[in-house]
């Protein structure tokens, strides 16, 4: 009897092993490709500020909220923006432009939130001052790891800016993670480690008056000291500070100059001094231009609450975000501005003269200012007022946009408020600080 025929499986068995050698690599390579695309698709809707939970190690419980513009750049910066005491990620939002810069230039922001009661970021216990201790700055970093990974971020453009207690934890981050950052904007803080404590307190009213000083030398210690044995680049700092500034006193700015010339090594003296508005003084060390190793303002007669239009542009330019060129800014002008305010149980009417007592007409202008706790303007005339707390930019109507030398424009709003009725102590008329009279 002859065998069963019996048919061979090796000749398909080869083509199938040939087929799938030939489209794995295909596969693989069009999952590479398609992988950023999809990580955006997951990652947050497109300009909306979003909450981002899950993001990674986080000890304090920070919130983190991310603005990602919707023509987010190949490998884009990004930029963390640090609220104030009392602030939140949605007021740093809406008070800055860091949001309107994204769109124009397309990063990606970071605003991380505080929870503690206070709502003012940890800059002083032990755990906050050195890399990886277990509270703020890791979770913050945590947030930068997370907005890297899913933009493919540029890693060599992360880049951090603060106000108050933000500006205190842009110093604590540009101490803690020297690899991570590439410069930094603090606005009204204070050098790293001044505000250091060991009994829990979150208050240093030494520092915040002004009375904690060292050498050079001691303030550069404190910094390297956060990351023992660290030996690469250091970021580059940008300091600004109101010789008014009650809250955190003015000596602090030397005493931060001194630090941070002193961590990237180069002179005390600066390599050049300007004014570039009204009322302010820059001077720059290790460099003389938009990218030299320290740079810092003086706001002469501006308090603590400094901040105003045109200011997030400057920083930007320092950073190197805004494509090599100086982001034009409102013409500046010397100003007057008279207030006056009419309140009753939970409300209150303000009106606001401004008067250019400049030599030259303004085409257009802005006047920032920032209303106390607790105001909130639900309504306007003769500008525009955005945001409608915290800090706020009156723009002018297309009726009175222009303002000739020696003339006035009134302007008004009506605001709620919860006990305090006080009009703003302090304004600025196109990044320029005004006087305030009666």
């Amino acid at each position: 009897m002859l065998p069963t025929p019996h048919r061979s499986g090796t000749g398909p068995r080869k083509a199938l092993v040939a087929l799938l050698g030939a489209l794995l690599p295909l596969l693989a390579a069009l999952a590479l490709a398609a992988s950023p695309a999809t990580a955006r698709e997951r990652a947050v809707p497109a300009a909306t500020l979003t909450e981002v939970t899950g993001f990674g190690a986080n000890p304090s419980n920070l919130r983190m909220y991310v603005y990602a513009p919707g023509n987010v750049t190949a490998h884009p910066a990004v930029v963390v923006a640090v609220h104030w005491c009392g602030g939140s990620a949605s007021a740093m939002y809406s008070g800055t432009e860091w949001a309107s810069l994204a769109d124009r230039y397309g990063f990606v922001v970071v605003y991380p939130s505080v929870t503690r009661a206070s709502k003012c970021f940890d800059v002083s216990s032990p755990q906050a001052l050195r890399r990886g201790g277990g509270s703020d700055p890791v979770g913050i970093r945590s947030m930068v790891d997370w907005a890297t990974r899913t933009y493919a971020a540029d890693t060599g453009r992360v880049f951090v800016t603060g106000n108050s207690s933000g500006a205190m934890m842009t110093n604590v981050l540009l101490g803690d993670y020297p690899d991570v950052f590439a410069a930094g904007a603090a606005f009204s803080g204070v050098p790293f480690g001044c505000f250091a404590t060991t009994d829990g307190s979150e208050w240093n009213s030494a520092c915040a008056g002004g009375t904690v000083s060292h050498t050079p030398q001691e303030w550069g210690d404190l910094v390297r000291a956060a990351y023992p044995g660290y030996t690469g680049p250091r970021p580059r700092m940008q300091l600004w500070h109101g010789t008014a500034d009650d809250t955190l006193r003015y000596p602090n700015f030397g005493e931060g100059i001194k630090q941070w010339t002193n961590v990237l090594g180069v002179s005390q003296t600066p390599a050049a001094t300007d004014t570039p508005a009204s009322g302010w003084t820059r001077t720059r060390y290790g460099a003389t231009g938009d990218r030299a190793p320290v740079e810092a303002i003086s706001l002469q007669g501006v308090g603590h609450n400094l901040y105003g239009p045109g200011m997030a542009s400057r920083a930007l330019t320092f950073f190197g975000l805004d494509g090599g060129t100086t982001t034009p800014q409102p013409p500046a002008g010397a100003c007057a501005v008279t207030a006056g305010v009419s309140a009753w149980s939970t409300g209150l009417t303000a009106s606001v003269t401004v008067t250019n007592t400049g030599t030259t007409a303004l085409n257009g202008w802005k006047l920032g200012f920032t209303l106390p706790a607790g105001q909130t303007i639900t309504n306007g005339w003769n500008a525009t007022f955005s945001p409608n707390s915290g800090v706020v930019t009156a723009t002018n109507a297309a009726y009175n946009a222009t303002l000739a030398p020696g003339a006035s424009v009134t302007i008004g709003y009506q605001a709620t408020h919860t006990g305090d009725s006080a009009a703003p102590a302090a304004y600025s008329l196109n990044g320029s600080a005004c006087t305030v009279g009666p």
